[in-house]
């Protein structure tokens, strides 16, 4: 079994953006091992101790009511 995870499974695998992963290199917190072609490779051991806690995100929505007067712009083909 191949334990080595790309930028992007990684990321994906922790619930993460892959610039997340990369401001985590950049500051020790997470090194990668890299191919010959210089590529990131992440261990499932590292990722194990980077396991972050579920986000809840919320959904917004923005709608918007115009008014009487604007009701010509509203009619315009």
């Amino acid at each position: 079994m191949n334990d080595r995870y790309s930028i992007s499974r990684a990321a994906h695998h922790l619930g993460v953006s892959p610039s997340t992963l990369r401001r985590w290199e950049a500051c020790g917190k997470l090194v990668p091992e890299r191919t010959a072609g210089g590529q990131r490779r992440y261990s499932a051991s590292q990722l194990m101790t980077q396991q972050t806690p579920p986000v809840q995100r919320k959904t917004l929505a923005y709608s918007r009511v115009s008014s009487h007067d604007q009701k010509k712009d509203l009619e315009r083909h």
